[in-house]
């Protein structure tokens, strides 16, 4: 169970506002506060108009059990049936076709749905998202809320360094709550504010998926209360870090209850020092999970650099798209205006290509992964920074077009394929000006990456 926080008293009798927010309550939290009687509230600027009902989706016709879900005992494995999840959780991991938790899963989840704070070191594709996710909402079913709550309140809140990892997280989280009437928010910059205001106020808040600035933007001005949380998710910790967003991650911890009265959970892909740092300051006791990188690259993920100049490169990149072993794939660079460039150049020759990047509107960026997702494109063109929102069970190919300037950017970046249990082809052109790169990924995978000549096929002429 989740530690728990200040809970609103009923005690006033000058209750102004007329409409309840019927949800319930943990049976472990303290309802004796003043902190959160309707005096406070009104001080905070938490108006009565602010108060919603919560609004329950459609009860399933027919009735589910566990016994039409059934997943045999394999020694070493941990199936989700043993971790005694809820019902209307199981359901959904059902539906999702999930019947033996992962590294990560399995090794932090007899933790967190305890109540512990953890520290995981996980690469993306290690299920670390439905790690914390099914903790999170097992806790909520278990210990529903009772007392009167208003909007904006988050009980959880996630944190994400990209507006696509944040729309990735809410849409698992919404997958895994489909059976419940746990309500899933989103707040990322590029997107309409009103709007997202408007849901907020419209709904309870249980889980708040969010980015730093949006978040900042949104408690600022009052619209987002933060006091409430009861468990708060630090994803991709290090990237944060590089992105320059800590001193807005510290600000929004700030504004959360002390870290005695909630639970952390701390994922990162790598442990340096100023990651620990962070750790420290704001876990209290954690449990340290970590999943190896060379795991998460390796058992999956066949490896392939071949040795071109830059003037191959783009030759040896459409012969492989139009291979037809290639069902769709993901082509990194790091720079903008790489990605600008090669999108262009693909578009020229009759590829339907998507570019990712942080230039590119919020809105377009939705919809060409929408597009990518449905295969109507073939070819996505990203950046390291938008890759790493990208989700996807089916992708085939990763392209490095050019090798990564942060060994750990390579492991994130083939970790795009080979998801899910599938596995995927990852091809890294090593020319003249990155070739010096691969030692460094080399030593972070801790085994060498074979290097050889691109293979005939792919150098015909265009």
């Amino acid at each position: 169970m989740f530690k728990k926080l200040f809970q609103k008293s009923d005690s006033s009798s000058s209750e102004q506002t007329s409409v309840n927010a019927n949800v319930q309550q943990s049976s472990s939290s303290q309802a004796d506060t003043s902190k959160h009687n309707n005096q406070a509230n009104k001080d905070r600027g938490r108006s009565s108009q602010k108060r919603r009902k919560n609004t329950k989706k459609d009860a399933p016709i027919k009735k589910w059990d566990e016994s039409q879900f059934v997943v045999p005992e394999i020694e070493g494995k941990t199936r989700f049936h043993d971790l005694e999840l809820e019902p209307e959780l199981m359901h959904a991991i059902a539906d999702l076709g999930f019947e033996y938790c992962s590294p990560i899963q399995a090794q932090s989840l007899p933790n967190t749905l305890k109540g512990l704070d953890l520290l995981g070191k996980a690469q993306t594709g290690t299920g670390k998202t439905a790690a914390f996710l099914v903790a999170i909402i097992d806790d909520f079913l278990k210990n529903p809320i009772s007392e009167k709550r208003y909007a904006g309140e988050a009980r959880a809140l996630i944190i994400a360094p990209t507006r696509e990892l944040v729309l990735q997280i809410a849409d698992d989280a919404r997958a895994l709550t489909k059976h419940t009437d746990l309500t899933v928010h989103t707040l990322v910059g590029g997107m309409d504010y009103d709007k997202q205001k408007r849901k907020i106020q419209d709904q309870l808040v249980d889980i708040l998926v969010a980015t730093p600035g949006r978040l900042l933007d949104f408690s600022s001005s009052k619209d987002v209360y933060l006091d409430q949380v009861e468990v708060m998710v630090l994803d991709e910790a290090d990237r944060m870090l590089d992105m320059g967003f800590i001193p807005q991650v510290r600000r929004i911890v700030r504004a959360t209850p002390h870290r005695d009265n909630r639970q952390t959970l701390f994922f990162s892909a790598t442990f340096t020092d100023d990651v620990m740092r962070l750790a420290e300051q704001w876990t209290c006791d954690p449990v340290s999970v970590e999943i190896e990188p060379d795991s998460v690259a390796t058992d999956r993920v066949k490896q392939y650099v071949y040795l071109t100049s830059t003037e191959e490169k783009l030759t040896v990149l459409c012969n492989i798209a139009r291979d037809e072993d290639t069902d769709n794939l993901i082509v990194f660079a790091n720079r903008r205006d790489e990605c600008r460039r090669l999108h262009q150049q693909l578009e020229r020759r009759g590829f339907k290509v998507g570019l990712l990047s942080g230039e590119i509107h919020q809105s377009k960026r939705v919809k060409t992964l929408d597009a990518f997702k449905s295969g109507r494109i073939k070819v996505l063109v990203a950046t390291d920074v938008a890759g790493r929102g990208i989700h996807i069970d089916d992708i085939s190919h990763v392209v490095n077009y050019t090798l990564p300037e942060e060994a750990e950017d390579y492991v994130h970046r083939i970790g795009r394929t080979g998801r899910a249990g599938k596995d995927g082809v990852s091809i890294s052109f090593a020319c003249e000006d990155d070739a010096f790169r691969l030692p460094a990924i080399e030593e972070l995978l801790g085994s060498p990456i074979h290097c050889e000549q691109p293979p005939e096929a792919l150098l015909k002429p265009l």
